[in-house]
């Protein structure tokens, strides 16, 4: 059986009544060593109030007569600390934002190479299509507006932007395909 059969309300005041007892007879060397362990009193305050919860939940361990009562509650207050030490640890620490130290800013190495790499794709299309990307996209305009400064109709503006696009996905394709090793002229014709 779990435990005695009494009734639920004077289970719990006896319960009540043996934690007060451990309280008054424990509680200030219990305090002392997680203040020790700690370091800090408020901190030590919430082990020893955890401790005794736990006290409370494993009742049975306090009655049974076997060991140190003294001895069982300070090693659930050091398992406490030592949870908590650990949680802390694998947490990174916070920091405050201040003014005197500016926040850390982005690398900008990666838009450089992505806009030498656009740059070098947009050399590779006719002027006519570059113009178009160029109103398009570098000056953002729409596509009235770029008719306009190119002096061309705006549905050409539409086919143009459309080719040009196409265009610089096949380049940038290119770019990325691994390049595929020599193979001796005998296997190249089965192969294709």
């Amino acid at each position: 059986m779990a435990g005695p059969l009494w009734p639920r309300s004077r289970r719990g005041s006896t319960d009540e009544a043996l934690i007060r007892s451990v309280y008054e007879e424990h509680g200030n060397a219990l305090l002392a060593y997680a203040t020790r362990l700690t370091g800090d009193r408020a901190t030590a305050e919430d082990v020893v109030q955890e401790t005794l919860i736990r006290a409370w939940r494993h009742s049975d361990v306090l009655v049974n007569g076997k060991g140190s009562v003294r001895g069982w509650l300070l090693t659930v207050a050091r398992n406490i600390i030592t949870d908590r030490y650990r949680a802390k640890a694998a947490r990174p620490t916070e920091v405050a934002g201040s003014a005197a130290t500016p926040p850390v800013e982005a690398d900008h190495s990666d838009a450089v190479v992505d806009a030498m790499t656009v740059l070098g794709a947009l050399d590779k299309l006719s002027p006519e299509h570059r113009d178009v990307l160029t109103e398009l996209y570098y000056r953002e305009r729409s596509v009235a507006e770029a008719a306009d400064s190119l002096g061309i109709p705006a549905g050409t503006v539409k086919s143009r932007s459309h080719y040009a696009l196409k265009a610089l996905r096949e380049t940038f394709r290119e770019g990325n395909r691994p390049s595929r090793p020599q193979q001796p002229a005998g296997l190249r014709e089965v192969v294709a």
